[in-house]
């Protein structure tokens, strides 16, 4: 199964875990109370993005290699110039 996937506005009462920026890439790990999902949020300056949804015992290392991840789960970035 593929799936592409775009971001949208933050979910109300969205909280960061954590962030980081290198390479004019942007990765958040973020929690969202009501419901308790977690994601990975990685955007570049070029404003591509994906957004993956994460279990607890994964987040951090989906959080330190995002694109690892995505290709796993057949996630499509589009417009993304090598």
């Amino acid at each position: 199964m593929t799936a592409t996937l775009t971001i949208s506005p933050p979910a109300a009462g969205r909280r960061e875990l954590d962030h980081r920026h290198s390479n004019g890439i942007d990765v958040t790990l973020s929690w969202c109370p009501v419901g308790g999902k977690l994601t990975v949020t990685v955007a570049d300056e070029a404003g591509d993005s994906f957004e993956l949804a994460v279990e607890p015992h994964e987040a951090l290392d989906v959080f330190h290699h995002p694109y690892a991840y995505a290709a796993v789960r057949s996630v499509h970035l589009l417009d993304v110039v090598a």
